[in-house]
C-alpha cells in the first residue's frame, strides 16, 4: 500500500495492480484503417477520419498532433464508442485485447468504460453533470466498477480530488460543476477518468484549461500513472510541449489522415513531413534571436485537398509541386527504424534539429529530457 504526499493512503492503487503483472510487449489497443464519415441531411458526406492505424502498448503514451480540424478527438471518440448512431458511418477495426470496441454490444462497452477504458474529456463543462455534485459524479464511477462501500469511495474520491490538486476536497465534493472554476472543473473529470486506474487512458487536450503550474502537476500525475501500473495513453493534444515530455510515439494528422508517425526523439530531431516541419518551424524558440519573426503555416485547415485526389497538404506546402497530385498517398517507411512519412517531397532526412528547444509546462521542453521515467520508457521501446 502506497502513501501519497498528503499521507492519505492510495488503496485504489492496491487493487490495480492485485490484477496481475503487466505485459509489456502486448498490444492493449490496435486501431486499423479507421474511417469516420459524417452524413448530413440533403448535404454532401464529410470525411473526418480516413484510414487512421496506430497500436498502444501498456506503459506507452501515444501521441496524436494536430491542428482543429484534424480528426484527433473524432477518433478518440469512435474508438470509445461515443459518436452518435445517426448520420454517423465508422468502419475499420479497434481491437483492445482482441475485442474489436466498434462491434461490441453497447452494454459490453459501458463495462468496459470506467472500468478498463476511460478518457478525459477537453470540455468539462460539457461533460459533467451540471445538477450532481461532483463527489457524486467521483463515486458513482468507484462504485460502479468496483465492490466498495460508500464511505469508502467518498474517501477515495477526496483523495482523488486532493491528487489532481484541487484544494480543500472534502468541501468540492458537495459542490455543484457551476461552483468550481475552469480549471477545477477539468481535475474533478481527470480524476473521474483515473478513479479506477484504467489499463487504457484517451487524453483529449487534458490540460487546455489549467494554468501552467496545474499542468505540471496533473502531468506528472499520468506520468506516474503510466510508469508504475503501465496503463497505457493516447494524447491528444496540439501541445508540441506536451508531446516532447510525455509522449514516446507520435502520429501527426492532417485532415483526416496520419502523414507522420515517429518515436518522439525521433520526430522532433527529424522531421521529414512538411506539414510536421511547419508545426515546428511556428513554435517560439528559446534560444532564437530577439524579435526574430515566427514561420507559420500559410493558409487555413481549410485549404485542403481530398486525399483522393492528391496530398491534402499540397495547397499550404511550400514545397508543392506537379506530382503530389498523386491519389491515395501512402504512409511509407523512410529513413530510421519505426518512421513513416506521407509525403513525396519529404525534409532532408538529417536536417539542423527544429523546435527541440520548445516550452512546455512539464519543463518537457525539448526531446532530449533528463526524467529519468521518460528515459526507462525510451529503453523499454
Amino acid at each position: 500500500m502506497t502513501t501519497s504526499s498528503t499521507g492519505v493512503q492510495d488503496r485504489t492503487l492496491v487493487r490495480r495492480s492485485a490484477r496481475g503483472p503487466v505485459d509489456r510487449n502486448e498490444v492493449l489497443l490496435q486501431v486499423e484503417d479507421l474511417r469516420v464519415t459524417f452524413q448530413r441531411r440533403g448535404g454532401p458526406a464529410t470525411r473526418a477520419v480516413d484510414g487512421v492505424s496506430f497500436a498502444v502498448r501498456p506503459g506507452e503514451v501515444v501521441g496524436i498532433v494536430g491542428e482543429s480540424g484534424s480528426g484527433k478527438s473524432v477518433t478518440s471518440m469512435a474508438v470509445m464508442g461515443l459518436l452518435p448512431t445517426r448520420g454517423v458511418q465508422v468502419s475499420g477495426k479497434a481491437l483492445y485485447r482482441g475485442r474489436d470496441l466498434l462491434t461490441l454490444p453497447p452494454a459490453e462497452l459501458s463495462d468496459l468504460r470506467g472500468r478498463e477504458l476511460a478518457m478525459v474529456f477537453q470540455d468539462p463543462m460539457s461533460s459533467l453533470n451540471p445538477v450532481v455534485p461532483v463527489g457524486t459524479q467521483v463515486t458513482e464511477v468507484l462504485r460502479r466498477h468496483q465492490d466498495i462501500s460508500r464511505s469508502d469511495a467518498r474517501d477515495e474520491a477526496e483523495d482523488l480530488l486532493r491528487r489532481c490538486g484541487i484544494p480543500d476536497p472534502g468541501r468540492r465534493l458537495k459542490e455543484y460543476p457551476h461552483q468550481l472554476s475552469g480549471g477545477m472543473r477539468q481535475r474533478a473529470l481527470i480524476a473521474i477518468a483515473l478513479a479506477c486506474k484504467p489499463a487504457l487512458l484517451i487524453c483529449d487536450e487534458p490540460t487546455t484549461a489549467l494554468d501552467v503550474t496545474i499542468q505540471a502537476q496533473v502531468l506528472e500525475l499520468l506520468k506516474e500513472l503510466v510508469n508504475d501500473l503501465g496503463t497505457a495513453m493516447v494524447m491528444i493534444t496540439h501541445d508540441l510541449g506536451v508531446v516532447a515530455g510525455l509522449c514516446d510515439v507520435v502520429n501527426v494528422m492532417y485532415a483526416g489522415r496520419v502523414v507522420e508517425s515517429a518515436p518522439r526523439r525521433e520526430l522532433f530531431g527529424h522531421p521529414r513531413h512538411r506539414y510536421t516541419e511547419g508545426l515546428l518551424s511556428s513554435i517560439p524558440r528559446l534560444d532564437a534571436p530577439r524579435g526574430e519573426p515566427l514561420r507559420p503555416i500559410p493558409g487555413t485547415p481549410r485549404d485542403v485537398l481530398g486525399w483522393d485526389q492528391g496530398c491534402a497538404f499540397a495547397p499550404r506546402c511550400r514545397h508543392a509541386a506537379d506530382d503530389c497530385v498523386v491519389p491515395d498517398l501512402p504512409l511509407e517507411p523512410m529513413g530510421r527504424l519505426g518512421h513513416q512519412v506521407r509525403c513525396v517531397h519529404p525534409a532532408p532526412e538529417d536536417p539542423a534539429p527544429v523546435g527541440t528547444e520548445l516550452s512546455g509546462p512539464a519543463g518537457a521542453g525539448a526531446p532530449e529530457t533528463s526524467d529519468s521515467s521518460a528515459a526507462d520508457r525510451e529503453e523499454r521501446r
